[in-house]
């Protein structure tokens, strides 16, 4: 690790464009407690909960355990100050931040704005250190929006949403330069989202809006490239798992794919699922529109089939409800399920898996910002008094408890999915 920072370090000396390179991190260790800490767009519980379903879900493993920290209007010093009160509840080993959006202030970036973000950061990473956290990935401050971007006076007859923009992503670089200071990962939440606007909105028409329709607030369309950012930094390498049906023998898959059958026939149960999508393909109110405009399924969703021995040019391969045709040069080479599909047989379990992750997000959220985050104010009367600190101590377990009991129903539901692949020759 520290010869690779070393590497990319002197590479962006030499090439200033690197500088929006991220850091590769290991995969999350095991038992990972991983606090997902944030504004107002965190505390949306939208990009959270698609990072812990996709945890969940995703990978296979069943030990990682996610608690959502976000606060509307908060910089990263609002969450230094709370940071060792606020994440003993949870203890985490792991980490992702999003600061930036109000530390840049909505004006025009200046030196004090970049100071003063890099201060708070650099005392936010120290005060997660001290906490225990192991692996940290920094993410960088999002967008805003090119149409919705409200116009706004500091930028005097500029225009507002290029103008913050701007200086979001002076606060990116600061974040990238403090993660590879301090050999931990890096997010690069801004240019995700920069990145595939443009794009979206020449495909789509200038109203679709993907920083959201007061132009930073994402639409779930927005937040799944957020997560994709971080579970990028994460290290997570996207791969779901790889099928092959054989057309004249049996059937086989990799780790986490149970698989019988054979002679173009597969029926599999699969304890990996891929991620699924909603939404019409032209609403930003689904996750569903932004695929065309980001590799999150080339990246990061991967379920990979693979046909053998297919004699005929073109081939048919049912997948659930769904029939699909391609030609026996994708087969061979393998298409991806997780793409080529619109609806698949994993649907209805991961949404409700995703709904069952929201309600103990919001949870979270009550726990921390009613309660456990006001213990601070407290703190001298719990030196003083030894029953009103156990009082307070006895409240926060209580609060964990049911934390932890809200955790373990969600993981009921991640039960195998059985499903059937069909591969049929066209004459």
């Amino acid at each position: 690790m520290i010869r690779n920072i070393f590497i990319f370090a002197v590479c962006a000396l030499a090439v200033p464009c690197l500088i929006r390179a991220e850091i590769s991190t290991p995969q999350l260790p095991p038992n990972a407690r991983v606090a997902i800490i944030g504004d107002s767009i965190t505390e949306q519980k939208i990009y959270s909960k698609f990072i812990e379903t996709y945890l969940l879900a995703c990978t296979g493993r069943k030990d990682i355990k996610c608690f959502q920290f976000g606060w509307s209007g908060e910089t990263a010093g609002g969450f230094a100050a709370r940071a060792e009160n606020d994440l003993g509840a949870f203890k985490p080993t792991v980490a992702t931040t999003c600061y930036g959006m109000n530390d840049g202030g909505y004006q025009p970036f200046n030196d004090n704005i970049g100071s003063t973000y890099e201060k708070n950061m650099r005392n936010v990473i120290a005060n997660l250190r001290s906490a225990g956290v192991l692996q940290i990935v920094i993410g960088s401050p999002g967008a805003v929006d090119t149409k919705f971007f409200a116009s706004r006076t500091s930028f005097g007859d500029k225009n507002s949403a290029t103008g913050y923009n701007d200086n979001l992503a002076h606060l990116r670089d600061i974040g990238q330069k403090l993660a590879s200071e301090n050999g931990i990962a890096f997010a690069n939440v801004h240019d995700m989202m920069a990145g595939a606007m443009p794009k979206a909105k020449a495909a789509l028409g200038g109203d679709y809006d993907v920083c959201g329709k007061d132009g930073f607030h994402p639409g779930p369309n927005g937040h799944l490239l957020m997560a994709a950012a971080f579970l990028k930094g994460l290290g997570l390498d996207g791969n779901i798992g790889e099928i092959t049906v054989d057309m004249k023998g049996a059937s086989s898959a990799s780790e986490g794919h149970r698989v019988t059958g054979s002679n173009g026939i597969a029926s599999v149960e699969s304890t990996k699922w891929p991620f699924c999508f909603d939404g019409d393909v032209k609403a930003s109110s689904g996750t569903r529109s932004i695929l065309a405009f980001c590799k999150f399924n080339d990246e990061l969703n991967r379920l990979i089939l693979r046909v053998k021995n297919l004699d005929a040019a073109k081939a048919t391969v049912t997948w659930g409800a769904e029939s699909r045709e391609f030609t026996r040069e994708q087969l061979t080479r393998g298409i991806n399920l997780a793409a080529e599909f619109m609806v698949t047989p994993f649907n209805d379990t991961f949404f409700i898996l995703m709904n069952a992750v929201a309600a103990k997000q919001a949870h979270e959220t009550a726990m921390i910002k009613s309660m456990v985050s006001n213990f601070r104010s407290f703190a001298n009367d719990a030196r003083l008094d030894a029953e009103f600190a156990g009082a307070l101590e006895t409240l926060k377990r209580k609060l964990l408890a049911k934390q932890e009991k809200l955790d373990a129903a969600d993981r009921t539901i991640l039960i195998p999915v059985k499903h059937a692949i069909r591969v049929d020759a066209a004459e």
